[in-house]
């Protein structure tokens, strides 16, 4: 099963993920209210590690030919 998203999407998807990985950080500052400020600093760093993890897999994909004719 495959799921097709638009190619402007697509390709901000990183930067959506970095977005919302910094914005869970700055949240993890503010927040007083039961366990949100380490639920906001957890998944802030996991979306900061996975959009750099896309961004970074993206580029080489991109610059190296041989993994393209695969």
């Amino acid at each position: 099963m495959r799921i097709w998203i638009s190619k402007p999407f697509y390709e901000s998807l990183p930067y959506l993920y970095l977005l919302a990985g910094l914005l869970l950080l700055v949240a993890s500052l503010y927040l007083d209210f039961w366990y949100w400020p380490s639920i906001c600093l957890v998944s802030g760093v996991i979306c900061l590690i996975f959009g750099l993890m896309v961004l970074l897999r993206r580029r080489d994909f991109r610059n190296n030919p041989r993994a393209r004719d695969k």
